[in-house]
């Protein structure tokens, strides 16, 4: 079939700027679209702290117009490791010249509606005449609005659909709503929610679901959830108008996690030999400072940001319980609020100091280890969009203790003791559900051979992203019949 040309604009995108798993997501995607054989034009800001890159030339004098306010832009190249995909880097310091991604106040408006522009921008300097205009979060979801009111009189884009894609729905980007006239929008008022606009504030993800050709969202049940009101976060109502256009395509998995390959590992595995994963384990433990008297001893690990999304609040009332009581390790590497980081000091310095560990912040190669070296891997997540790490810890034969919902529902099949699953689920949100479900799956880590079985299914489970593309390469050719 003919080759699509696709234009994807982000707000990060992996190893350039990274906060969380969008920019993992951009990446993937951009590199096997273009290897695919489609033509890509992959969009980003050029942040304060990419100065050490090197860099090829590009467009310069680009002027980006918001209402009154102009900024000047040139255009700025380097190859997307992994590819021969050039990344145009939007080179604006008085928009990007920062180290931070996100600001947090109106400022941000204007610089992610400047980086929605820019793609325009360099769409029209190089006459590339997009198929797809795929769109990330509210940082970007503009640019259906702008394709439809700025950009209508060019012809170049005469065959353009937009595709937009919630990353999480909890981020919305809402802004007072004068920034609709300060964004050159103001005679434009009627596309935003009226309501929302009364109320004194736009949202830049409410008004791309507005406008986008079709919707994407990074699961099949996470495009289900958002529809219903305790996960809607109030724009529910609004995508089940669009349900129709609403379509949910789980993340894949980085070629960098394979327990066959991966360079952080002390020793390597697979499915037909798992001694390497015990050489982890020993690594493992040695690198937190637990003992490694024992290797029978099962370990729990877990990555992740300390949010009440994650289900953090699930943990103080269970996993004391089980570490009082039975004899296992926790570890824990991630970082976020301070209530969550004050309880896991505690846990592992006053509370069980032989038995956890809490590493503060975020390191690439304790977090491979944690997967590889831990015997089960815990998400006990109130929400979750998609999910990567219950993908990883299948994959490293390390079975993760997952709550059904979002992604996690769709890539985790629960075993069930009689032969079948690759992980522990678990329905109800509670710190009981959760109790119980770690003392199932440690019952389950007493039987080495049902434990085999669930480590070789979740070990052979496909979550390549070149399987995902071809999911996103079907969504764009329908796009013109939506």
């Amino acid at each position: 079939m003919q080759p699509l040309r696709i234009c994807l604009v982000a707000s990060e995108v992996t190893p350039f700027a990274k906060s969380g798993g969008l920019a993992d997501v951009v990446a993937a995607l951009a590199r096997h679209l273009h290897a695919a054989g489609h033509e890509v034009m992959l969009v980003m800001p050029r942040y304060g702290r990419m100065a050490g890159l090197e860099f090829g030339e590009g467009p310069t004098g680009i002027v980006l117009e918001l209402g009154e306010a102009r900024f000047q832009a040139a255009v700025r190249t380097t190859p997307l490791p992994g590819s021969d995909l050039l990344v145009r880097c939007i080179e604006a310091p008085d928009l990007f010249g920062g180290e931070a991604l996100y600001y947090g106040d109106e400022g941000d408006a204007f610089r992610f509606a400047a980086l929605t522009r820019a793609a325009f921008e360099c769409c029209q300097r190089e006459g590339f005449a997009p198929d797809v205009i795929h769109c990330h979060d509210w940082h970007t979801a503009l640019a259906p609005l702008y394709l439809r009111r700025v950009y209508a009189w060019d012809r170049l884009f005469a065959g353009t659909r937009t595709l937009l894609t919630i990353h999480n729905l909890a981020y919305q980007g809402r802004f007072p709503a004068d920034l609709v006239e300060r964004l050159g929008l103001g005679a434009e008022r009627d596309l935003f929610h009226q309501d929302h606009l009364a109320e004194g504030y736009v949202s830049f993800l409410e008004t791309g679901i507005l406008h986008a050709t079709a919707l994407s969202t990074v699961s099949r049940t996470y495009a289900r959830e958002i529809q219903e009101s305790e996960q809607g976060r109030g724009l529910d109502g609004l995508l089940r108008a669009r349900a129709d256009h609403l379509f949910g395509i789980c993340n894949g998995v980085d070629i960098d996690w394979n327990p066959r390959t991966d360079i952080h590992l002390p020793a390597h595995y697979d499915v037909d030999d798992l001694s390497g994963k015990r050489e982890c384990k020993r690594a493992l433990l040695e690198r937190v400072g637990l003992s490694t008297e024992n290797l029978e001893i099962p370990v729990i690990g877990c990555v992740s940001r300390l949010t009440p999304q994650k289900g953090f609040d699930l943990v103080p009332d269970s996993l004391p319980v089980l570490l009082q009581r039975e004899e296992l390790r926790f570890i824990l590497l991630g970082s976020g609020e301070e209530r969550y980081e004050s309880y896991f000091h505690w846990l592992s310095h006053d509370a069980f100091p032989s038995k956890a560990r809490f590493w503060r912040g975020y390191d690439e190669p304790l977090s491979h280890l944690i997967e590889a070296g831990s015997d089960l891997f815990l998400m006990p997540s109130l929400f979750e969009p998609c999910g990567l790490n219950q993908m990883y810890s299948q994959l490293y034969g390390t079975p993760p203790v997952v709550r059904r919902t979002g992604g996690l529902a769709d890539t985790v099949e629960a075993a069930d003791g009689q032969g079948r699953g690759t992980g522990i689920v678990f329905d109800e949100y509670s710190s009981h559900a959760l109790l119980a479900t770690l003392e199932f799956a440690l019952y389950l880590y007493g039987r080495p051979d049902e434990f085999r079985g669930i480590q070789e299914r979740g070990m052979r489970r496909d979550f390549s992203w070149q399987g995902r593309a071809a999911e996103y390469v079907d969504l764009y050719r329908r796009l013109p019949s939506l």
